[in-house]
């Protein structure tokens, strides 16, 4: 194999592709089998370790909606919460 530059340069940053290092490059089927076993288990994910969310679409007033990407990053993660307390101050007062 020809002695090549790395992809990555001092500063971490991914260098730009020259016509040579696509001229090396191979397609996934072109790879052994046992490699591409052990590249696909790369790329999966383990098992959910909390319960998932459910997406679901809601409508809110302009101003709400506003109020709560004012908030900043994880602004749905507080809305959530912000409901959850709510839901459960109901079912204190209805018990």
């Amino acid at each position: 194999m020809p002695n090549r530059k790395p992809l990555i340069d001092e500063e971490v940053e991914v260098r730009e592709i020259t016509a040579e290092d696509v001229a090396l490059f191979k397609p996934f089927s072109a790879l052994p089998a046992a490699e591409r076993r052990v590249l696909l288990k790369l790329r999966k994910r383990g098992p959910q370790k909390t319960p998932r969310k459910v997406p679901i679409s809601i409508r809110l007033s302009p101003d709400v909606a506003e109020g709560l990407r004012a908030t900043g990053s994880g602004w749905q993660g507080r809305a959530d919460e912000a409901l959850r307390s709510w839901l459960a101050g109901q079912s204190a007062s209805h018990a």
